[in-house]
C-alpha cells in the first residue's frame, strides 16, 4: 500500500492572529490542539505505522522499497516547505504547517527505532545507501527546525512543530553520537592490536651507540599543507579503514550542521586523546617527576633517554602523520574545527614528552652523558620542526609551543657544550704514572679518540651549539657594554678608550678560537701531549717509540675510519701525525738495531792488515748477546696493528739480515771450524729472520729458546 503525502493545506485558522491565551498551554494541549486542526494526521501516521510492520514482515526487495519511495516523496515536499520558509521575510504570517512535517518525522523516528532493533543485518552501517538518505532525512530535520525557530513566535502550531523536530532532531544526535564513539572505539581496538608487537619491540628496545639522525623528507598533502611520510607505510596508516574514516566524515558533517558540533568534538577528542596515553604507555613511556630523574643512576637514566627519544619519533609520527591526517579527514568540511583540535591534541601529547627532558637538563653534568643529552637535543630539534611543518600558519600556538620546548633543549645544549668543554679539563688533570705494560694502547688516549669519534656523528649539531653558545655571548657583551657607564660617547677619558679597545681585542681573540672545531684541535692537542707524557714513564727509548707509534697509528687510523673526523682535525694535522709516525719510527731503529749493527763494524777487527781473532770473537759474542737480550725484551712488546708490526718486521730484517749475512760471509772462515764456529756463530740469516717474525706478539723468545735447548 502507497500512502500518498497530504497535499498543502489551505485553510486558515484563527491561531494564526498570535491571540495569546490567559493561561499557557501544555505541551500534550498543544498537541491535541495541532491534531484537530489537521484531523487527518493521526489516521496518516496510523497508515505509516501499518505500512511499516508490513514491510518489516515482507521480503527483502519487496514493500521496503515502497518505504523508501514513501520517504523519498515526502522528502521532496519537505524541501519544497523549506524553499518556501527560507525565501519568505515576513515572519509574522506564515503558511500552515503541512501535515507531512509529523509523517516525515515519525519516518525519521522509525529509521532509527530499526537501526535499533538488534537485527544485525539493519545497524547503521550495513546499507551505504540506507545510511545516506537517513543522514540526509537528519539534515532535512536540522533545517526544519532552523526555519520553523524563526516563526515559532507567529502561533502555538509553530511552537508545536519545534517541539516535534526537535525532539526527534535530539533523539537523530543521541544516535549518531552513540554510533560515532562505537566507531571510534570498536575500530580502532582493532588498530591497536596491530600496533601491539612494535610497540612492545620499542618498550623492549635496549639502548645502542646508533648516534645518526634520520630525517624523513617533506612532502606535500592533498589540502597543500607540509606533511611528514616515512618510508615504513605502517607509520603513515590510519588505526580505520577508509570506509569507516567515510562513515565518521558523514556522522561529524550531519552532527555539526545539526548543532551538535560541541557534542561531536568532545566525543572524538575524548577518545583519541585515550588512545595516545595508551599507545604512548606501551611504547613504554612513563610520567615521571624531577625528583625522579634525579635519583636515577646513570645506567637506568641512560636507558630512560634512549627509550624517551625512541618514543618521541614514534609520538611524532603518530600525531603528526596518523593523527593529523585522521583528524582532518573525518572533520574535512571543517578546518577550524580540526586545525584547532589536532593543535590541541598535539599540545597535550609534546607537554608530557617535554617533563622528562627538562628533568634530564636539570641534572649535574658529566662526560658519559654527552652523547644522550645530544640525542635528546635533536630530538627536540625534529620536534621544532614537525611544529612548523603542522602550525596551519598559526603563529600563536607555533609560538607557545616553541617557548615550551625552548626552555629544555636551551638547558641540554648548553649542558652539551659544557661537557665537551669540560673534556679539555679532565684530560688534563689526569696525573696517572703508571705506563701501560709491553707499550700498548694507553687506555686513556683509546677513550679520547673513541670519544672523539662518536661525537663526530654529532658535528653539525655541536656546531650549532657554538654558533649558539657564541651569539649568547656577544649579545651579553652588548647589554653588558651598553649598560656600561664608561661605555659613553660623551665620556672621553683616556681610560674609557683603552677598555673598550681591550673588550674588542678580547673579543676578537674569542671569536677566531670558538667554534666546534677550534675546541676539537685543542683537545687534540691535547691527546698529542699525552702520548708525549705517557711514553716518557718508560725507561727503555726503544719501548718508549713503540708505545708513541702503537697510540700514534691507532690515533690515525681512527680518524681516517671517519670522514667526519678528517674534516676536523684537516690535512695538516694527519700529514704532521703521519710525519711524526716516520720519525718515531726512525728513532726506534736508531735506538735499537743501530746498537746491534756496531757490532758488525769491520772497523777494529784488523791490525797490521790481518784480521784480529779476539776481536772478532767478541763482535759474534756481542751480537749474540744483544740480540738474544733484544728478542727475549721485545718478543713481549706488543704492536696491535697488524700494519705496523708487519712495516717493523720488513724494516728491521732489511737493516740487520744483510749487514749479518756480509759480516758472516767475510768473517766466519778466520774462526776455526767446528767447535770454535759453534761456539760464536750461533745464529745463521735464517735464524735472526724468523726471530725477527716473532718480535711484538707478546709471546717472548719462542725460536731462540728452542735453538738453546
Amino acid at each position: 500500500m502507497e500512502t500518498t503525502p497530504p497535499e498543502k493545506s489551505s485553510s486558515s485558522s484563527p491561531d494564526n492572529q498570535n491571540v495569546v491565551s490567559s493561561e499557557p498551554e501544555s505541551s500534550n494541549t498543544l498537541i491535541e490542539n495541532e491534531d484537530r486542526k489537521h484531523p487527518d494526521v493521526e489516521g496518516e501516521i496510523k497508515e505509516v505505522h501499518v505500512e511499516h510492520e508490513e514491510s518489516s514482515s515482507a521480503a527483502p526487495g519487496g514493500d521496503a522499497g515502497e518505504e523508501d519511495s514513501n520517504l523519498d516523496s515526502v522528502s521532496d515536499e519537505i524541501d519544497r516547505f523549506l524553499s518556501l520558509l527560507s525565501s519568505m521575510k515576513d515572519k509574522s504570517t506564515p503558511p500552515d504547517i503541512p501535515d507531512y512535517v509529523d509523517v516525515f518525522c515519525k519516518l525519521v523516528e522509525m529509521q532509527i527505532f530499526t537501526y535499533d532493533s538488534g537485527d544485525a543485518s539493519a545497524r547503521f552501517g550495513c546499507n551505504p545507501d540506507e545510511d545516506s538518505r537517513f543522514l540526509e532525512s537528519v539534515n532535512r530535520i536540522s533545517k526544519l527546525t532552523n526555519e520553523i525557530t524563526q516563526f515559532r513566535s507567529a502561533n502555538t502550531y509553530y511552537m508545536v512543530s519545534l517541539n516535534r523536530t526537535s525532539s526527534v532532531l535530539q533523539l537523530a544526535m543521541t544516535f549518531l553520537e552513540d554510533e560515532f564513539r562505537a566507531l571510534l572505539e570498536v575500530s580502532n581496538s582493532e588498530g591497536l592490536k596491530n600496533e601491539d608487537s612494535n610497540a612492545r619491540a620499542l618498550k623492549a628496545k635496549q639502548p645502542s651507540f646508533n648516534f645518526n639522525s634520520n630525517s624523513n623528507s617533506n612532502q606535500e598533502s592533498s589540502n597543500g599543507l607540509p606533511k611528514t611520510e616515512s618510508d615504513n607505510p605502517e607509520e603513515n596508516s590510519s588505526p580505520y579503514s577508509p570506509e569507516v574514516v567515510a562513515r565518521l566524515n558523514k556522522i561529524a558533517i550531519a552532527m555539526i550542521s545539526g548543532g551538535f558540533e560541541a557534542e561531536c568534538c568532545h566525543v572524538y577528542i575524548m577518545i583519541r586523546h585515550h588512545t595516545m596515553r595508551e599507545a604512548m604507555s606501551r611504547m613504554g613511556f612513563e610520567k615521571m617527576s624531577l625528583d625522579d630523574v634525579h635519583k636515577m643512576n646513570w645506567d637506568y637514566l641512560e636507558q630512560e633517554i634512549n627509550r624517551w627519544c625512541n618514543i618521541v619519533k614514534e609520538t611524532l609520527t603518530l600525531v603528526f602523520s596518523t593523527e593529523r591526517n585522521l583528524i582532518e579527514a573525518v572533520f574535512s568540511e571543517y578546518p577550524s574545527i580540526y586545525q584547532t583540535h589536532f593543535k590541541d591534541l598535539a599540545r597535550n601529547v609534546i607537554i608530557k614528552l617535554l617533563n622528562f627532558a627538562e628533568g634530564v637538563s636539570m641534572t649535574k653534568q658529566a662526560l658519559e652523558k654527552l652523547f644522550r643529552v645530544l640525542d635528546m637535543f635533536e630530538t627536540l630539534r625534529d620536534l621544532n620542526l614537525k611544529i612548523n611543518e603542522a602550525s596551519y600558519s598559526d603563529e600563536e600556538w607555533e609560538n607557545e609551543l616553541k617557548s615550551e620546548i625552548c626552555t629544555p633543549a636551551s638547558r641540554l645544549g648548553e649542558m652539551a657544550y659544557c661537557i665537551f668543554c669540560d673534556l679539555e679539563g679532565s684530560i688534563k688533570r689526569d696525573t696517572g704514572k703508571t705506563p701501560v705494560p709491553f707499550g700498548g694502547h694507553h687506555p686513556m688516549i683509546r677513550w679520547i679518540i673513541n670519544y672523539l669519534r662518536v661525537l663526530s656523528d654529532y658535528k653539525d649539531s655541536m656546531e650549532e651549539l657554538f654558533e649558539l653558545h657564541q651569539k649568547s655571548n656577544e649579545q651579553h657583551d652588548e647589554t653588558a657594554e651598553s649598560d656600561d657607564p664608561l661605555n659613553d660617547s660623551k665620556t672621553l677619558h683616556p681610560s674609557n678608550n683603552n677598555n673598550k679597545n681591550h673588550r674588542n681585542n678580547h673579543n676578537q681573540k674569542t671569536k677566531k678560537m670558538s667554534g666546534f672545531r677550534a675546541q676539537w684541535m685543542l683537545i687534540m692537542d691535547c691527546v698529542d701531549k699525552v702520548a708525549e707524557a705517557k711514553s716518557k714513564l718508560y725507561k727503555d727509548p726503544s719501548l718508549r717509540y713503540i708505545f708513541l707509534m702503537n697510540n700514534g697509528r691507532y690515533m690515525l687510523q681512527k680518524i681516517k675510519e671517519s670522514s667526519e673526523m678528517q674534516e676536523l682535525v684537516g690535512d695538516a694535522w694527519m700529514k704532521k701525525w703521519s710525519s711524526d709516525l716516520r720519525t718515531f719510527h726512525k728513532n726506534y731503529q736508531r735506538e735499537t738495531w743501530g746498537r746491534l749493527l756496531q757490532c758488525l763494524n769491520q772497523e777494529g777487527l784488523q791490525v797490521n792488515g790481518k784480521v784480529y781473532k779476539p776481536a772478532l770473537k767478541e763482535r759474534f759474542k756481542n751480537f749474540n748477546a744483544m740480540f738474544d737480550e733484544i728478542h727475549k725484551t721485545q718478543g713481549q712488546w706488543v704492536v696491535t696493528d697488524s700494519q705496523l708490526q708487519s712495516e717493523l718486521r720488513v724494516s728491521i730484517s732489511a737493516v740487520i739480515i744483510p749487514a749479518y749475512r756480509s759480516f758472516l760471509a767475510r768473517f766466519s772462515q778466520y774462526l776455526d771450524p767446528g767447535r770454535q764456529t759453534e761456539k760464536y756463530i750461533k745464529l745463521q740469516p735464517e735464524d735472526i729472520e724468523n726471530a725477527i717474525e716473532e718480535l711484538f706478539e707478546g709471546s717472548g723468545h719462542l725460536s731462540m729458546a728452542r735453538k738453546k735447548t
